[in-house]
């Protein structure tokens, strides 16, 4: 409880930004606020590049890590303890098969045959493997294959505040996975590369309220539930 208090007091002074391009610094003029519901969908290790361990640190909010490779997933139960962790990679709701295969090549790691073409695919696993630790190589994994509605349904959550998704190109896919009757998402912080393919997946139920960080591939956009 005390442990509790003093980081909240030191979430107003201290701003440590944990993601990438800090994307969770730059989320606190929008969820400012604590004890909220995250998901974090391609978690990797829980800790490099995370969009929700500063909201668990110091605003004392909860959640559901998903990632897809095992053994980051294991990394993401080792790493942050609080947090549900769910080793599955996100589909479509009209995707039959009960497994999918990943292309391992760690922060940049795909569902295979996501990008859209085979020498994109080539191409992005090559350049990630920079992400690769010494001694490492890229490697094919079949993993279960669940779409996002039943892993809630799973772990009994309805609300969400937060979902962060950066799944690298199959962002429209998962979006597709949701019941957006059933769970209500308040926000999602998207890696878009075609803006086309997430409107069509999430219709009018979303409005885009900010852009925060754009590459030469992708944006990181925040939606609201309209």
């Amino acid at each position: 409880m005390i442990k509790d208090s003093l980081r909240a007091l030191l979430s107003h002074f201290i701003k440590k930004s944990y993601a990438l391009n800090q994307l969770d610094l730059k989320l606190l003029p929008y969820i400012n606020f604590r004890q909220g519901v995250f998901i974090e969908v391609g978690a990797n290790d829980g800790i490099t590049y995370s969009n929700t361990l500063y909201f668990e640190k110091y605003r004392g909010w909860r959640g559901l890590l998903i990632e897809a490779i095992p053994a980051l997933a294991d990394k993401c139960l080792q790493n942050r303890p609080k947090c549900i962790v769910d080793n599955c990679a996100l589909v479509a709701s009209d995707y039959k098969e009960k497994t999918i295969e990943m292309n391992y090549c760690n922060l940049m790691s795909l569902v295979k045959g996501g990008l859209n073409s085979a020498e994109d695919e080539r191409k992005h696993i090559q350049n990630g493997k920079q992400h690769l630790i010494t001694g490492e190589e890229t490697y094919i994994v079949s993993v279960p294959a669940k779409t996002l509605s039943q892993v809630l349904n799973e772990h009994h959550i309805g609300h969400v505040d937060l979902l962060s998704l950066d799944v690298e190109g199959y962002e429209a896919q998962v979006l597709k996975g949701i019941d957006f009757v059933n769970h209500r998402i308040d926000f999602m912080l998207i890696e878009v590369r075609k803006a086309e393919d997430i409107e069509a997946a999430i219709g009018n139920l979303y409005k885009p309220i900010a852009i925060l960080n754009i590459d030469k591939s992708y944006s990181d956009i925040l939606y609201q539930r309209r």
